[in-house]
């Protein structure tokens, strides 16, 4: 399917809104549960999620969601995840990733990762504009948010190695280029949201790559901590 046909399989406002649902949980979803939480009825919602899926925007399978095993477990029931295709549209046709990752290259070759972390600390200062420094992680998540980086708060419970919530993100806006050259694209990433967040702040950005995630993680600042 090419990309615009698979763009404007989300035109439907009901499918947008079960798409957006499934993206933001970052797990399986049954039909019953992404009904549910856009208040449509499960037929309807099944359509939806099935059209979706063959536009690849979305994978489906089937697990039973009880849990349990054995007979009395129940069947299987269909679930859906975000697909794993990257999708976009240009009129005129663009090509800026090709010359992304040139310019990636050309920036590792010549060692220059210190003056990109610059140049991109620069930027996230320049898109915060005159504004203070982020004032906590609620603020934070609004700003990750509409940079497109998906962002949700895992609790503490919840992470291995670290005392205090922290957000993760389920999207890099960086991704095609990260996976060709790492080091310098979430060095980049880094520096870029550092400069949004601001220095001295209540939060901070640090490394914490997580396969299927961006490398980068949002938490109090320590001296904030109490």
């Amino acid at each position: 399917m090419e990309d615009i046909d698979a763009i404007v399989v989300l035109q439907d406002p009901v499918r947008r809104r079960l798409y957006e649902y499934v993206v933001a949980q970052g797990r399986e979803v049954g039909r019953n549960e992404a009904a549910e939480a856009v208040g449509v009825a499960r037929t309807l919602a099944a359509h939806h999620l099935d059209r979706l899926a063959e536009g690849g925007l979305l994978e489906s399978g089937s697990r039973r969601l009880t849990g349990r095993s054995g007979p009395g477990a129940g069947r299987p029931a269909k679930v859906y995840t975000r697909g794993r295709g990257e999708w976009s549209v240009s009129l005129p046709v663009r090509d800026y990733r090709t010359a992304a990752e040139l310019l990636a290259e050309a920036a590792e070759e010549a060692g220059l990762d210190a003056g990109l972390c610059a140049a991109a600390r620069r930027r996230g200062e320049a898109l915060r504009g005159g504004a203070a420094p982020c004032g906590g992680l609620e603020e934070a998540m609004g700003l990750l948010a509409s940079r497109g980086y998906e962002p949700h708060q895992e609790s503490a419970a919840d992470a291995s190695d670290s005392a205090s919530p922290v957000v993760r993100m389920r999207n890099c806006p960086f991704h095609a280029v990260a996976e060709r050259f790492p080091p310098l694209v979430c060095g980049m990433n880094l520096a870029l949201l550092e400069g949004l967040l601001g220095e001295n702040g209540p939060v901070r950005a640090r490394m914490d790559a997580r396969p299927g995630e961006c490398c980068v993680v949002i938490e109090l600042s320590k001296n904030k901590i109490h």
